[in-house]
Protein backbone atom coordinates (compact mmCIF):
# COMPACT_ATOMS: atom_id res chain seq x y z
CA UNK A 1 0.00 0.00 0.00
CA UNK A 2 1.48 3.33 -0.86
CA UNK A 3 1.22 6.35 1.64
CA UNK A 4 -0.99 8.25 0.20
CA UNK A 5 -3.22 5.35 -0.05
CA UNK A 6 -2.53 4.70 3.48
CA UNK A 7 -2.95 8.29 4.51
CA UNK A 8 -6.52 8.03 3.27
CA UNK A 9 -7.68 5.15 5.03
CA UNK A 10 -6.12 5.91 8.75
CA UNK A 11 -8.54 8.53 9.31
CA UNK A 12 -11.30 6.44 8.11
CA UNK A 13 -10.22 3.65 10.03
CA UNK A 14 -9.96 5.91 13.63
CA UNK A 15 -13.62 7.17 13.24
CA UNK A 16 -14.50 3.38 12.68
CA UNK A 17 -12.72 2.88 15.91
CA UNK A 18 -14.26 5.74 17.77
CA UNK A 19 -18.00 4.72 16.56
CA UNK A 20 -16.98 1.49 17.92
CA UNK A 21 -16.18 2.66 21.34
CA UNK A 22 -19.49 4.95 21.48
CA UNK A 23 -21.81 2.60 20.40
CA UNK A 24 -22.02 0.94 24.07
CA UNK A 25 -23.47 4.49 25.25
CA UNK A 26 -25.84 5.10 22.27
CA UNK A 27 -27.26 1.70 22.79
CA UNK A 28 -27.63 2.25 26.29
CA UNK A 29 -29.47 5.96 25.77
CA UNK A 30 -31.15 4.48 23.24
CA UNK A 31 -32.62 1.27 24.59
CA UNK A 32 -32.81 3.99 28.06
CA UNK A 33 -34.59 2.40 30.81
CA UNK A 34 -35.12 -0.85 30.41
CA UNK A 35 -35.17 -2.02 34.52
CA UNK A 36 -35.99 -1.03 37.32
CA UNK A 37 -35.01 3.13 38.35
CA UNK A 38 -34.16 3.77 41.95
CA UNK A 39 -34.72 6.98 43.62
CA UNK A 40 -32.24 7.74 46.48
CA UNK A 41 -33.64 9.87 49.26
CA UNK A 42 -31.85 11.60 52.01
CA UNK A 43 -34.62 11.37 54.20
CA UNK A 44 -36.96 9.28 55.89
CA UNK A 45 -40.31 7.74 54.89
CA UNK A 46 -43.35 10.00 55.23
CA UNK A 47 -41.11 13.23 55.01
CA UNK A 48 -41.74 15.56 51.91
CA UNK A 49 -38.97 14.51 49.53
CA UNK A 50 -40.09 11.03 49.93
CA UNK A 51 -43.69 11.68 49.48
CA UNK A 52 -42.63 13.77 45.94
CA UNK A 53 -40.30 10.74 45.37
CA UNK A 54 -42.97 8.47 45.02
CA UNK A 55 -45.69 11.00 43.89
CA UNK A 56 -42.80 11.21 40.77
CA UNK A 57 -41.71 7.72 40.93
CA UNK A 58 -45.52 6.60 39.99
CA UNK A 59 -46.25 9.10 37.16
CA UNK A 60 -42.67 7.74 35.35
CA UNK A 61 -43.90 4.35 35.89
CA UNK A 62 -47.55 5.32 34.50
CA UNK A 63 -45.67 7.15 31.67
CA UNK A 64 -42.73 4.77 30.87
CA UNK A 65 -44.15 1.25 31.97
CA UNK A 66 -40.57 1.02 34.20
CA UNK A 67 -40.36 0.42 38.27
CA UNK A 68 -39.51 3.17 40.37
CA UNK A 69 -38.21 1.89 43.68
CA UNK A 70 -37.47 4.69 46.63
CA UNK A 71 -34.65 4.02 48.60
CA UNK A 72 -34.77 6.06 52.07
CA UNK A 73 -31.35 6.73 53.21
CA UNK A 74 -31.97 9.17 55.91
CA UNK A 75 -28.87 9.96 58.90
CA UNK A 76 -25.99 11.83 59.31
CA UNK A 77 -27.58 15.39 58.20
CA UNK A 78 -28.34 13.99 55.25
CA UNK A 79 -24.34 12.82 54.19
CA UNK A 80 -25.76 8.84 53.78
CA UNK A 81 -28.02 9.52 51.22
CA UNK A 82 -26.18 11.68 49.34
CA UNK A 83 -23.09 9.69 49.96
CA UNK A 84 -24.93 6.51 47.98
CA UNK A 85 -26.40 8.56 45.15
CA UNK A 86 -22.86 10.03 44.56
CA UNK A 87 -21.38 6.74 44.07
CA UNK A 88 -23.79 4.62 42.18
CA UNK A 89 -23.18 4.04 39.00
CA UNK A 90 -23.37 6.55 36.74
CA UNK A 91 -26.08 4.50 34.18
CA UNK A 92 -29.30 6.33 34.90
CA UNK A 93 -30.50 3.96 36.69
CA UNK A 94 -30.08 5.73 40.33
CA UNK A 95 -32.07 9.28 40.64
CA UNK A 96 -30.87 11.45 43.99
CA UNK A 97 -34.39 13.19 45.00
CA UNK A 98 -32.98 16.00 47.44
CA UNK A 99 -33.74 19.19 48.45
CA UNK A 100 -31.45 22.70 49.33
CA UNK A 101 -30.18 20.62 52.29
CA UNK A 102 -28.17 18.28 50.80
CA UNK A 103 -27.01 20.71 47.61
CA UNK A 104 -27.19 24.52 48.86
CA UNK A 105 -26.75 24.25 52.62
CA UNK A 106 -25.10 21.57 54.15
CA UNK A 107 -21.36 22.87 53.14
CA UNK A 108 -22.77 26.06 55.06
CA UNK A 109 -23.53 24.20 57.83
CA UNK A 110 -20.56 21.86 58.30
CA UNK A 111 -17.25 22.27 58.27
CA UNK A 112 -16.16 19.24 55.77
CA UNK A 113 -19.02 16.95 53.56
CA UNK A 114 -18.15 13.70 52.58
CA UNK A 115 -19.51 14.45 48.93
CA UNK A 116 -19.53 17.48 47.12
CA UNK A 117 -22.72 19.18 46.26
CA UNK A 118 -21.36 20.05 42.42
CA UNK A 119 -18.98 17.67 41.17
CA UNK A 120 -20.22 14.54 42.32
CA UNK A 121 -23.75 15.13 40.38
CA UNK A 122 -24.93 15.37 37.15
CA UNK A 123 -28.30 18.09 37.91
CA UNK A 124 -31.26 16.95 36.02
CA UNK A 125 -33.88 19.25 36.67
CA UNK A 126 -35.57 21.35 39.91
CA UNK A 127 -38.92 19.30 40.92
CA UNK A 128 -40.85 22.21 43.53
CA UNK A 129 -40.90 24.79 45.66
CA UNK A 130 -42.35 25.32 48.79
CA UNK A 131 -43.21 26.87 52.29
CA UNK A 132 -43.11 25.96 56.22
CA UNK A 133 -45.52 25.85 58.79
CA UNK A 134 -44.20 26.74 62.19
CA UNK A 135 -46.28 23.85 65.00
CA UNK A 136 -46.60 23.54 68.68
CA UNK A 137 -47.82 20.65 70.49
CA UNK A 138 -51.84 21.89 71.31
CA UNK A 139 -50.69 21.47 75.31
CA UNK A 140 -47.94 24.28 74.98
CA UNK A 141 -49.85 27.71 76.67
CA UNK A 142 -49.25 29.20 73.58
CA UNK A 143 -51.96 30.64 70.84
CA UNK A 144 -49.77 32.79 68.60
CA UNK A 145 -46.13 33.47 67.78
CA UNK A 146 -46.16 36.21 70.12
CA UNK A 147 -47.14 33.97 72.80
CA UNK A 148 -44.27 31.97 71.80
CA UNK A 149 -41.91 34.47 71.84
CA UNK A 150 -43.27 35.68 75.36
CA UNK A 151 -42.11 31.88 76.69
CA UNK A 152 -39.35 31.57 75.11
CA UNK A 153 -37.99 34.54 76.70
CA UNK A 154 -39.24 33.72 79.95
CA UNK A 155 -37.07 30.79 79.53
CA UNK A 156 -34.14 31.20 77.66
CA UNK A 157 -32.68 28.06 77.08
CA UNK A 158 -35.57 25.85 78.32
CA UNK A 159 -37.72 25.72 75.61
CA UNK A 160 -36.51 23.25 72.18
CA UNK A 161 -37.14 23.18 68.51
CA UNK A 162 -36.83 19.97 66.11
CA UNK A 163 -35.41 20.14 62.88
CA UNK A 164 -34.87 17.48 60.54
CA UNK A 165 -33.59 19.29 57.45
CA UNK A 166 -31.52 22.15 56.92
CA UNK A 167 -34.73 23.89 55.74
CA UNK A 168 -36.14 23.79 58.81
CA UNK A 169 -32.86 23.95 60.99
CA UNK A 170 -32.18 27.08 59.76
CA UNK A 171 -35.70 28.26 60.02
CA UNK A 172 -35.97 27.94 63.62
CA UNK A 173 -32.50 29.55 63.89
CA UNK A 174 -33.22 32.48 61.92
CA UNK A 175 -36.43 32.80 64.17
CA UNK A 176 -34.08 32.64 67.02
CA UNK A 177 -32.00 35.45 65.74
CA UNK A 178 -34.72 37.67 64.77
CA UNK A 179 -36.96 37.39 67.92
CA UNK A 180 -33.83 37.65 70.58
CA UNK A 181 -34.71 34.15 72.13
CA UNK A 182 -32.26 31.21 72.80
CA UNK A 183 -33.95 28.18 71.59
CA UNK A 184 -32.53 24.50 71.87
CA UNK A 185 -32.20 23.22 68.39
CA UNK A 186 -32.59 19.02 68.36
CA UNK A 187 -31.57 17.38 65.27
CA UNK A 188 -33.44 14.66 63.81
CA UNK A 189 -32.94 12.00 60.97
CA UNK A 190 -35.59 13.71 59.31
CA UNK A 191 -38.91 15.50 59.71
CA UNK A 192 -41.19 12.49 60.54
CA UNK A 193 -39.50 11.79 63.61
CA UNK A 194 -39.11 15.15 64.99
CA UNK A 195 -43.04 15.30 64.35
CA UNK A 196 -43.16 12.41 66.37
CA UNK A 197 -41.93 14.02 69.43
CA UNK A 198 -43.51 17.22 69.03
CA UNK A 199 -46.52 15.43 69.04
CA UNK A 200 -45.35 13.24 72.69
CA UNK A 201 -43.98 16.68 74.29
CA UNK A 202 -40.42 15.87 73.84
CA UNK A 203 -39.98 18.91 72.17
CA UNK A 204 -42.23 22.49 71.68
CA UNK A 205 -41.82 23.87 68.61
CA UNK A 206 -41.11 22.64 64.74
CA UNK A 207 -41.09 24.91 61.42
CA UNK A 208 -41.31 21.92 59.03
CA UNK A 209 -42.24 21.89 55.60
CA UNK A 210 -46.28 21.76 54.97
CA UNK A 211 -46.07 18.12 53.83
CA UNK A 212 -45.32 17.01 56.99
CA UNK A 213 -46.70 19.62 59.92
CA UNK A 214 -50.31 20.48 57.58
CA UNK A 215 -51.85 16.78 58.04
CA UNK A 216 -51.30 16.75 61.68
CA UNK A 217 -53.08 20.46 61.93
CA UNK A 218 -55.85 19.66 60.39
CA UNK A 219 -56.20 16.34 62.55
CA UNK A 220 -56.32 18.75 65.75
CA UNK A 221 -53.03 17.42 66.86
CA UNK A 222 -50.80 20.15 66.41
CA UNK A 223 -51.09 23.74 67.04
CA UNK A 224 -50.05 26.03 63.53
CA UNK A 225 -48.82 29.67 64.67
CA UNK A 226 -47.64 30.72 61.05
CA UNK A 227 -46.06 29.80 57.72
CA UNK A 228 -43.02 31.00 56.86
CA UNK A 229 -43.61 32.38 53.52
CA UNK A 230 -44.11 36.04 52.35
CA UNK A 231 -47.94 35.10 51.50
CA UNK A 232 -50.49 32.80 53.53
CA UNK A 233 -51.00 29.58 52.30
CA UNK A 234 -54.17 28.77 50.54
CA UNK A 235 -53.97 25.63 52.12
CA UNK A 236 -54.49 27.37 55.54
CA UNK A 237 -55.62 30.36 54.97
CA UNK A 238 -56.71 31.09 58.57
CA UNK A 239 -52.93 31.14 59.72
CA UNK A 240 -50.99 34.34 59.36
CA UNK A 241 -47.38 34.62 58.09
CA UNK A 242 -44.44 34.12 61.09
CA UNK A 243 -44.04 37.95 59.74
CA UNK A 244 -47.18 39.35 60.09
CA UNK A 245 -47.57 37.57 63.19
CA UNK A 246 -45.27 40.16 64.67
CA UNK A 247 -41.42 38.55 63.26
CA UNK A 248 -41.08 41.17 60.34
CA UNK A 249 -39.25 40.31 57.46
CA UNK A 250 -39.48 36.64 58.16
CA UNK A 251 -39.38 34.62 55.15
CA UNK A 252 -37.80 31.12 54.74
CA UNK A 253 -38.60 28.60 51.26
CA UNK A 254 -36.94 25.15 50.17
CA UNK A 255 -36.77 23.57 47.04
CA UNK A 256 -37.09 19.76 45.55
CA UNK A 257 -34.63 18.42 42.24
CA UNK A 258 -33.49 15.62 41.05
CA UNK A 259 -29.62 14.85 40.09
CA UNK A 260 -27.84 11.64 38.57
CA UNK A 261 -24.64 10.72 39.38
CA UNK A 262 -21.80 12.49 37.91
CA UNK A 263 -20.33 10.91 34.59
CA UNK A 264 -23.80 9.97 33.44
CA UNK A 265 -24.05 10.10 29.90
CA UNK A 266 -25.34 13.34 28.43
CA UNK A 267 -28.18 11.67 26.21
CA UNK A 268 -29.36 9.51 29.21
CA UNK A 269 -29.11 12.88 31.24
CA UNK A 270 -31.39 14.38 28.87
CA UNK A 271 -33.73 11.71 28.55
CA UNK A 272 -33.92 11.24 32.79
CA UNK A 273 -34.52 15.16 32.80
CA UNK A 274 -37.08 15.02 30.10
CA UNK A 275 -39.42 11.92 31.79
CA UNK A 276 -38.84 13.68 35.43
CA UNK A 277 -40.29 17.34 34.04
CA UNK A 278 -43.20 15.60 32.37
CA UNK A 279 -43.89 13.17 35.66
CA UNK A 280 -43.81 16.50 37.68
CA UNK A 281 -46.87 18.28 35.39
CA UNK A 282 -48.67 14.81 35.01
CA UNK A 283 -51.99 14.33 36.51
CA UNK A 284 -50.76 11.57 38.77
CA UNK A 285 -48.11 13.72 40.34
CA UNK A 286 -50.51 16.35 41.29
CA UNK A 287 -52.48 15.49 44.15
CA UNK A 288 -48.72 15.98 45.56
CA UNK A 289 -48.79 19.33 44.55
CA UNK A 290 -51.87 20.70 45.36
CA UNK A 291 -52.04 18.86 49.41
CA UNK A 292 -48.57 20.09 49.98
CA UNK A 293 -48.89 23.53 48.92
CA UNK A 294 -45.76 22.36 46.86
CA UNK A 295 -45.45 25.14 43.33
CA UNK A 296 -45.02 22.76 40.53
CA UNK A 297 -40.91 24.18 39.34
CA UNK A 298 -38.97 22.34 36.88
CA UNK A 299 -36.03 22.80 34.61
CA UNK A 300 -33.49 22.29 32.45
CA UNK A 301 -30.01 20.51 33.94
CA UNK A 302 -28.58 23.66 33.05
CA UNK A 303 -30.94 25.69 34.35
CA UNK A 304 -30.54 23.84 37.39
CA UNK A 305 -26.99 24.30 37.76
CA UNK A 306 -27.33 27.82 37.90
CA UNK A 307 -30.18 27.74 40.12
CA UNK A 308 -28.14 25.82 42.40
CA UNK A 309 -25.19 27.94 42.69
CA UNK A 310 -27.66 31.02 43.06
CA UNK A 311 -29.10 29.04 46.10
CA UNK A 312 -25.80 28.02 47.60
CA UNK A 313 -24.51 31.51 47.95
CA UNK A 314 -28.30 32.47 49.02
CA UNK A 315 -27.94 30.04 51.96
CA UNK A 316 -24.47 31.07 53.09
CA UNK A 317 -25.72 34.27 53.19
CA UNK A 318 -29.13 33.19 55.32
CA UNK A 319 -27.15 31.10 57.46
CA UNK A 320 -24.21 33.57 58.34
CA UNK A 321 -26.61 35.93 59.30
CA UNK A 322 -28.50 33.55 61.55
CA UNK A 323 -25.45 33.59 63.52
CA UNK A 324 -25.00 29.68 62.51
CA UNK A 325 -21.21 28.43 62.96
CA UNK A 326 -20.18 25.92 60.87
CA UNK A 327 -20.01 22.37 62.86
Amino acid sequence: MNPLTSARIRPVMLAAAAVCALSPLLAQAQGFPDKPITFVVPFAAGSATDQLARAIGQAMTNANKVSVVVDNKPGANSFIGAQVAAKAKADGYTVFITTNTTQSANEHLFKKLPYDPVRDFAPLTALGRGGQIMVVNPALPVKSVGDFIALAKSKPGKMSFGSGSSSSRVAGELFKQMTGTYILNIPYKSNPPAVTDLLGGQIDMMITDMATGLPQVKAGKLKALGVSTRQRSPLAPEVPTIAEAGVKGYEMTYWFAAYAPAGTPADVVAKLSDMLVKAAHSSSAAPFYQSSGTEIFTSSPEELRKFQAEETLKWGRIIKGAGIEPE
